[in-house]
């Protein structure tokens, strides 16, 4: 949260000009960031709206909890009010949604989205987005979760009146999300009389602040109940928008001879893989032809384990981008293209028949292959040369064909603990963007811990598996892998060797070899422990706390990175790749590392320099501290 006070206290500070300044600085410190202009405005001209209305109802002890940030995500809720229900007494709450929208109507043949004139692309209906919010509420807040009847919400929309925004309530209207405009402040005022008493609200603030977080639902956990029964992810903002573009796309299609493309891009952790799950669930469920595709092994190979378990023909969902090269056109209602940022330029390789080694652009097949194709994708994971799949890329092969190609760009964060300035953090530190390494300010949601040896770390990660979390340990590509196993061995060989420290990497292959995971099931299965898993396993895959070891590829030197080729390992390098194509492909293998955890992330560099660099950065309380000898 980014501010918390009564509602007269609030109302106090508004009329004092104080309320903004407060706002921007606890905003900056919890983000790492400034607020952007718009956001700041929308404080000034919708938070008075809100806490004027509550004291005109009498509701001034009211507690006033602003950008009230929802659990293990960086999705805010623009307030929640807390407070005494007037009828039981038992606490209550309403998550309310501000907008300053004169005007909005619903996108034509989709309800759940709708229009407003200064924004070019159509956005969440207000009443959904609030009863998203709620939902989400009630998953993860235990105290809420034990008390479902507390929580209400309400959009709004204190600029509009009803007649230009009738449309909006072709979505159903319920306890958990409903709309207010301008013209309807009395009932408004009614609805809040309704749920809160004129007490104090702080005890009821304390409860919800202090209530615990259940862990996020992890996607290889409720994928085969995704798919198969029903919608196990509550999807958010733009996660939905998202959904329902392709549903929208999908009910076009079967309408008419209609065709379109859509690209949905996001950093590591903001959904897309929980958008393909419940699309291809839904789909699944309707009897539509939709398939799932990736590039990578570990992913597909897992998700067939998973969700296809029980019932062989869910494994027959999952395929490979390379699948499709003779595909029918347009023979799939949808092909949902998740990872899309490993499309590699051809799909043939050296088992292609020579019939099928027609050089065409996968993607192009892929376009091909149905009706609606989408692509998920993040560009900062290409991690392997070849690896071209980027939104301009595909904008420019639906152009090719004729094609209309809509982008969808996710915002949220919901590894990492939902920390935004995390994932800043990150890019920051290794200049994916342009910019400079940051001090890391911790903000409460995720933990960043370095250590001065890889058993500190290891030692750190077994600790925190004792308390009942998962962990993994990677490393970037800088020891041999074995691949082959002779039958004098007894064990796994410990290729990762650091000083008197030594552990094997994951698996190589698809068979369990001494007890340890196969590859692709290194990062679900709990014998993937004790294994360290590269970036070709962890990719896609996401696990309680993440410990990440910098090898010499990465190092440090005075006042910049520097990309040490040769101490790469990975055999896709060739002496044909060239340096700045590695030093940006090593630079995205410790971006996913470092974005798998959604507890924390303890973080060990080989190099004297790079540790003593990432230890001024990162906050002298948050080294780990090794368990005492015993």
């Amino acid at each position: 949260m980014l501010f918390r006070e009564s509602a007269a206290s609030v109302a106090t500070r508004i009329l004092e000009g104080s309320l903004t300044l407060h706002l921007v600085e606890n905003f900056a410190h919890l983000h790492g960031r400034r607020p952007a202009q718009a956001e700041v405005r929308s404080w000034e001209r919708s938070l008075p709206a809100l806490v004027n209305a509550l004291v005109e109802a009498g509701l001034g002890d009211v507690e006033v909890i602003i950008e009230y940030g929802l659990p293990l995500t960086s999705k805010r809720a623009d307030a929640v009010l807390a407070g005494v229900h007037p009828t039981t007494g038992e606490p209550s709450y309403v998550v309310v949604e501000l907008k300053q929208w004169g005007a909005a109507y619903p996108e034509e043949d989709e309800p759940l989205l709708c229009r407003i004139d200064a924004y070019p692309a159509p956005v969440l209906n207000p009443i959904e987005q609030v009863r998203g919010y709620c939902a989400y509420l009630l998953a993860f807040n235990a105290a809420l979760e034990r008390m479902p009847a507390s929580l209400a919400g309400v959009a709004y929309l204190h600029n509009a009146t009803e007649a230009r925004t009738a449309g909006l309530r072709g979505v159903p209207e319920d306890l958990h999300g409903r709309l207010y405009t301008a013209d309807q402040r009395g009932a408004l005022l009614d609805f809040l009389r309704s749920r809160l008493a004129a007490k104090p609200g702080a005890q009821a603030a304390d409860l919800l602040r202090d209530a615990k977080i259940r862990p996020s639902k992890q996607l290889m956990a409720v994928a085969s109940a995704e798919i198969r029964d029903r919608e196990q992810f509550v999807l958010l903002a733009e996660q939905r928008v998202a959904y329902e573009k392709v549903m929208a796309a999908v009910r076009r299609a079967k309408r008419g001879n209609h065709k379109k493309v859509i690209v949905v891009t996001g950093g590591p952790g903001s959904g897309k893989s929980v958008i393909a799950m419940s699309l291809l669930g839904e789909l699944y469920r309707r009897g539509e032809t939709a398939l799932h595709a990736t590039g990578s092994g570990s992913f597909t190979k897992t998700m067939r384990k998973v969700a296809g378990a029980r019932k062989r023909e869910v494994q027959k969902l999952f395929m490979y981008f390379n699948s499709f090269m003779d595909a029918e056109p347009n023979d799939l209602d949808v092909l949902i293209c998740d990872e899309a940022h490993r499309l590699r330029r051809t799909s043939a390789n050296r088992f292609t028949r020579a019939e099928l080694r027609t050089g065409r652009p996968q993607v192009y097949e892929l376009i091909d292959a149905a009706r609606v194709p989408v692509f998920l994708l993040d560009q900062h994971q290409v991690v392997r040369p070849g690896e071209m799949g980027t939104r301009e890329e595909i904008e420019r092969a639906a152009a090719a064909v004729g094609l209309e190609c809509e982008v969808v760009e996710l915002d949220g964060q919901f590894r990492c603990g939902g920390s935004d300035a995390y994932e800043k953090w990150v890019v920051d530190l290794l200049g994916l963007e342009g910019g400079a390494p940051t001090r890391w300010e911790p903000d409460g949601r995720l933990e960043l811990r370095t250590a001065e040896s890889p058993q500190e770390l290891e030692d750190f990660l077994v600790a925190r598996r004792a308390e009942g979390y998962g962990a993994r340990m990677s490393a970037g590509y800088c020891w041999k892998w074995t691949t082959k196993f002779t039958p004098e061995m007894t064990a796994l060989p410990a290729d990762v060797v650091i000083g008197d420290w030594a552990r094997p990497w994951n698996v190589y292959g698809e068979r369990s070899v001494f007890g340890a995971p196969p590859a692709p099931l290194w990062a679900t299965e709990p014998a993937g422990f004790g294994q360290v898993g590269c970036v070709y396993t962890a990719q896609g895959f996401e696990y309680d706390w993440s410990g990440v070891i910098i090898g010499p590829d990465l190092v440090w030197r005075t006042d910049r990175w520097v990309v040490d080729r040769t101490a790469s390992k990975d055999p896709v390098f060739t002496q044909a790749t060239p340096d700045d194509e590695i030093d940006r492909l090593v630079r995205n293998t410790y971006k996913v590392l470092l974005t798998r955890g959604m507890v924390g992330t303890i973080v060990y560099a080989t190099d004297p320099e790079t540790r003593e660099k990432l230890r001024s950065l990162v906050h002298p309380a948050a080294r780990a501290q090794a368990p005492a000898p015993v």
